[in-house]
């Protein structure tokens, strides 16, 4: 299944999971890479240091989406040749809550990265953090297997025990959108507009 949320747009997993599983703006795509979905794999790395992502790129699963919660921005937890590797072995896409560097190089490859942005200088590989524990990225507490989808439009986390119900209705939802024309929309929106206006009191 988690192939097919790919056909799911973030905006759509959001309007019905809420905002508590979406990640806030500051984690955005690093380029313009296609929409990514996959279980995560998730990763937590103490500040300054990328030790565990760096172990997590030989461990996770070929589809899965690596996501770190790493603590800083001040050093970066990938470079080039860590996404490649990641590439190579099947990685769909890092989520990094933090920053990474080399991305010419990580465009060029089109490994999707999204994060909190690029810094030149690497982080250490001293200290322990965690793999496969729930990682907190984006405001957003991931657990293992969670289905992560992500995009230009930003990232949605679908708890895995729900990812039946909620990959149901949304394919419900947008057949749903589908089948309507814009009038049918406008006129529709219009109502609604015009009520909640009435509702608080106002007029023209």
């Amino acid at each position: 299944m988690n192939d097919t949320f790919k056909d799911i747009p973030p905006t759509t997993l959001a309007d019905l999971l809420g905002r508590e599983q979406v990640m806030d703006t500051g984690i955005r795509p690093l380029w313009d890479s296609p929409r990514v979905a996959g279980p995560a794999y998730t990763v937590r790395c103490e500040p300054g240091d990328n030790l565990m992502l760096h172990a997590a790129i030989y461990r996770a699963e070929p589809g899965s989406v690596i996501v770190v919660e790493s603590g800083d921005v001040d050093y970066a937890l990938a470079g080039g040749n860590v996404c490649a590797v990641a590439q190579r072995r099947g990685v769909a896409a890092f989520v990094v809550d933090g920053v990474i560097r080399d991305l010419g190089e990580v465009r060029e490859a089109g490994f999707p990265v999204f994060s909190r942005g690029v810094i030149s200088i690497p982080g250490t590989k001293k200290k322990l953090g965690a793999l496969g524990a729930p990682a907190r990225a984006g405001g957003v507490l991931v657990y293992p297997g969670d289905i992560v989808v992500a995009d230009e439009e930003g990232i949605v986390v679908t708890p895995a025990a729900r990812q039946e119900e909620i990959f149901a209705a949304a394919r419900a939802k947008l057949a749903k959108e589908a089948e309507q024309s814009l009038d049918a929309w406008e006129t529709d929106h219009r109502a609604r507009i015009e009520k909640a206006l009435r509702d608080q009191g106002f007029a023209d």
